[in-house]
């Protein structure tokens, strides 16, 4: 049997959520417990204000202070990345040089979103946030949200720079995402349905949503898979199928579902978004709670 795929920042990981108040303002007490619901149940690191942690309506100061709860709550029992991707270089510059500060495993950094770069333009970017600290960098290629795909050529000459190790892929490009990991790249699903797939086709683990509340149950899976059980691996999958569904198979998925998951779990008291997110209403609520119940997770 091969050995299995280097993971740089561990194989098991979930875009976590960032809480809320009533107010509307940075529930640091809540979002430590998310932290460390998250490592007690399964996941080796976290992502800290990417997608699911609405880092386009959190503050440069609120982003420390989330960073830093977090940490506080994880210690060394997992590793921590910090999303600094925006669609503006020197914003992501400004995070990076912050997130160093912090004590921080990795950066996140996501194609930039909005302004349609060109590939020249996506190299430049990364190449500033890469060079800004020393940390190790996961790009982040998500077209559906950012619009724009970074072609393989981008990719070849970023995995050149010393700081880019690996991917978080959301594309569902199997034959890409082979190619990435021969190129060097720590390749790393983007997409909890497609996982299975990237890990026999050379990935090394997840970057989840559906982690919030299943965290044990994928790593598991991702275990399972590289030891070469892929039976129990598929049966897992097969189990957790209502999940993936319900978490992310809406319209109104992301942070809105992972909220309310972990509301339905007592991990967090409400389930509050910022706009121009809005939480689950009854009905998604109600269909949410289902799919969990069916997959056996509350």
């Amino acid at each position: 049997m091969t050995s299995a795929p280097a993971a740089p920042f561990g194989r098991m990981l979930t875009a976590m959520a960032t809480a809320f108040k009533d107010d509307g303002s940075v529930d640091l007490d809540g979002t430590a417990r998310i932290a460390a619901h998250l490592v007690e149940h399964g996941n080796d690191g976290v992502v800290v204000s990417g997608t699911t942690g609405e880092s386009p309506t959190t503050t440069v100061e609120e982003d420390a202070e989330i960073l830093r709860a977090v940490r506080g709550a994880v210690g060394d029992r997992a590793t921590v990345i910090a999303g600094v991707g925006t669609n503006s270089t020197a914003h992501s510059v400004e995070l990076a040089r912050n997130a160093a500060k912090l004590d921080v495993d990795g950066v996140l950094l996501v194609t930039p979103y909005y302004n349609k770069p060109s590939q020249r333009g996506v190299l430049h970017h990364f190449r500033s946030v890469a060079e800004a600290t020393d940390l190790p960098v996961m790009l982040y290629d998500v077209p559906g949200r950012t619009g724009l795909p970074i072609a393989t050529e981008t990719l070849a000459e970023a995995i050149t720079w010393p700081q880019v190790v690996a991917i978080k892929d959301a594309l569902g490009d199997l034959v890409r995402a082979s190619r990435l990991a021969q190129m060097g790249y720590a390749v790393y699903s983007g997409d909890d349905v497609a996982t299975l797939g990237f890990l026999a086709h050379g990935g090394c683990g997840l970057v989840s949503v559906v982690g919030h509340v299943a965290g044990r149950e994928l790593a598991g899976m991702i275990e399972s898979f590289l030891s070469g059980d892929h039976a129990t691996a598929l049966a897992t999958f097969n189990r957790l199928i209502p999940a993936f569904e319900a978490v992310m198979g809406v319209p109104n998925y992301g942070a809105t579902t992972a909220k309310a998951a972990l509301q339905l779990q007592g991990v967090l008291e409400n389930r509050h978004v910022r706009g121009p997110l809005v939480e689950l209403d009854d009905d998604e609520y109600a269909a949410l709670r289902e799919g969990l119940g069916a997959a056996g997770l509350i």
